[in-house]
């Protein structure tokens, strides 16, 4: 019985990368081996275990059988003649086929090491090609790393996709892996690699206009960049897509987040994003009351950390900072309001709509320096 470091924590650590979690492959055990050494079974679909004292994964060699269509289509088989080279042979990318043995060898029989050293990134083997959902790790990891796609590997990547392959995903893990690399240093790099292979268009046919439109799709690179180098959050990462969409858009917009079913935070992000954009637009020489406007739009009152992610993405997308600084101007003054007492000096419930208003109205001019209206 031999434990092995594998994958993750091998290829950071040759980065120069903190590593933060370690996963362990057994070699030349059965699962009732690792039962009476105190570790604990966590897997559901293969052997996985927690190390009695530091809960690290541990896991059975194993190799993968295609069995079927999806990423969950396949068999598995986890024994003790299982070899090291057998279970990394069945991993993605050579990158992350590489393990470190008890006494921290290195052992690499694809080749991790000197694709680390190009920035490429390799498939491991033909076994690629069994799990879609590889096409978006690797999207994903070129966005994390900023390394280039290896020539054969995206060719492989394109054949899945014609066949079909990527049709079989479940909407939840397209979503997890889309905001995971919307999450990483280059996020722009994903969207570039799944265009490449022709897996963009399937996995995204409502952004399109965005997506494909050379200038929204230019703009959007540029705003998805300045996001990313701001530190943006996810939802102001996916709400790019909202901000850049048509006028007509809002229909292909809650299609596409009701089809992935992205989350309530960059969903209704998003959707604002595409309602108040105009008027964002032309704050600059807005009246008091067309800010007013703008900010009931934008739920500011209620929604005040929301609508500071709105501004956040505005400015992300070039919208010009005077115009978001005479906003954000505005709304502090109307916030500042009593609204409990202009509402109890109203003769009617009815009225205090009018009178909130009113009042907002004036003290947003008053903080401008102009007049209601």
């Amino acid at each position: 019985m031999k434990a092995y470091v594998v994958g993750g924590a091998v290829r950071d650590e040759l980065l120069g990368l903190p590593v933060a979690d370690r996963d362990w492959v057994v070699v030349g055990a059965t699962v009732e081996d690792m039962i009476r050494l105190g570790y604990k079974p966590v897997g559901k679909d293969f052997p996985v275990f927690l190390h009695p004292r530091t809960q690290e994964e541990y896991a059975l060699a194993r190799t993968e059988r295609k069995s079927g269509r999806g990423y969950k289509g396949f068999t598995v088989h986890a024994a003790p003649e299982v070899t090291l080279e057998e279970d990394l042979r069945r991993r993605d990318l050579s990158i992350n086929a590489m393990a470190r043995d008890e006494s921290g060898a290195l052992i690499d029989p694809f080749g991790g090491e000197r694709d680390l050293r190009a920035c490429v990134l390799r498939h491991v083997s033909e076994a690629f090609a069994e799990d879609p959902l590889r096409i978006l790790r690797v999207a994903r990891f070129a966005a994390r790393y900023g390394f280039r796609v290896a020539d054969q590997t995206m060719a492989l990547m394109r054949r899945m996709v014609e066949a079909g392959e990527i049709e079989e995903l479940v909407a939840e893990r397209v979503w997890q892996e889309l905001a995971r690399g919307l999450m990483e240093k280059s996020p722009v790099l994903m969207f570039e690699v799944l265009e490449r292979c022709g897996a963009l268009a399937r996995l995204l046919p409502e952004a399109r206009p965005v997506l494909e439109e050379a200038a929204r799709r230019t703009a959007f690179d540029a705003a998805l960049a300045r996001a990313a180098g701001r530190r943006a959050s996810l939802a102001v990462r996916f709400a790019l897509i909202g901000w850049l969409m048509p006028d007509e858009g809002e229909s292909r917009l809650r299609a596409l987040c009701e089809r992935l079913r992205v989350p309530n935070e960059p969903r209704e992000l998003a959707l604002v994003a595409l309602r108040c954009r105009a008027a964002l637009g032309a704050a600059e020489r807005a009246t008091a009351r067309e800010l007013l406007e703008l900010l009931k739009l934008a739920d500011a009152f209620r929604r005040a950390e929301r609508f500071a992610e709105l501004l956040e993405l505005a400015q992300a997308a070039g919208a010009g900072g005077a115009a978001l600084e005479r906003v954000a101007r505005a709304r502090a003054a109307a916030a500042g309001l009593d609204a409990g007492a202009i509402a109890a000096a109203a003769a009617s419930n009815a009225e205090i709509p009018q009178r909130l208003d009113a009042a907002r109205e004036h003290a947003i001019a008053a903080a401008l320096g102009g007049t209601a209206g």
